[in-house]
């Protein structure tokens, strides 16, 4: 075993495919849990790519919840329900975790995130969230928020396409804090569509598309049809919209 294997919180994560009872039914019928055997997290940075339904937030919901984890959201001692809409992955999921524990830990998803932080309110833990309620901020700061005032290094963080609350710009300042986490030996697992994001240089990139494969950041398609839009929006535009 590498030391960087055994220094990493969370190895590989295994579907245990003995206990599924059925292919055909959701979420085992998505390619790319049918796909799934092993799947290798980096000791810093896991991406987890792909178009909508190909099953990013399900994989990456079903290892936190395995984890210990609020399906929606925040820290293992959250337990607050407001949809219980989670599949039941999670219980055929084997973690494998390396030889040390994390000081911290988060899941923070963007679908979940006004119901995570109403529960941080009506407890009375806005304290540890900046000192003012996430509601009082915008989507975006409140979010950086969160990874700015509750991340404290040492942890593992998952975050379920962070985007979706970010502008491009944020989503630069979010590289700038999770590069400064990963200093203090955090671990990040993240499922994002954001270019931006998945650009980490220290990690490793799996695509969802009719199953699962380890691909580059310059591979992927979100990175290629970004490419191909902004070096040529005016022809792409007269593609897409069918002008002469």
């Amino acid at each position: 075993m590498s030391l960087m294997k055994c220094n990493q919180y969370l190895r590989h994560v295994e579907l245990c495919r003995e206990r599924i009872q059925s292919f055909s039914e959701y979420p085992y019928c998505l390619p790319a849990i049918k796909d799934l055997s092993i799947l290798e997290f980096h000791d810093k940075v896991t991406f987890i790519v792909g178009e909508n339904g190909t099953g990013k937030s399900t994989i990456l919901e079903g290892i936190a919840v395995a984890y210990g984890f609020n399906p929606e959201g925040g820290t293992r001692n959250f337990n607050f329900s407001t949809n219980d809409t989670h599949s039941d992955l999670h219980k055929n999921l084997k973690l494998v975790k390396g030889v040390k524990r994390p000081n911290d830990g988060f899941f923070l998803r963007a679908e979940s995130f006004y119901n995570m932080a109403t529960n941080i309110d009506n407890t009375g833990a806005s304290g540890s969230y900046g000192g003012i309620s996430l509601h009082s901020q915008s989507h975006g700061e409140s979010f950086l928020s969160v990874i700015r005032n509750r991340f404290s290094g040492h942890g593992l963080y998952i975050l379920d396409e962070p985007e979706a609350a970010l502008s491009p710009s944020r989503q630069m300042s979010l590289l700038v804090f999770m590069d400064e986490l990963i200093k203090q030996g955090s671990q990040f697992i993240i499922a994002t569509h954001s270019p931006i994001i998945m650009a980490y240089p220290d990690s490793i990139v799996y695509e969802l598309n009719d199953g699962i494969k380890e691909v580059n950041y310059k591979d992927t398609q979100h990175y290629k049809i970004t490419k191909a839009f902004l070096e040529n929006p005016e022809r792409m535009l007269k593609t897409l919209l069918f002008e002469e």
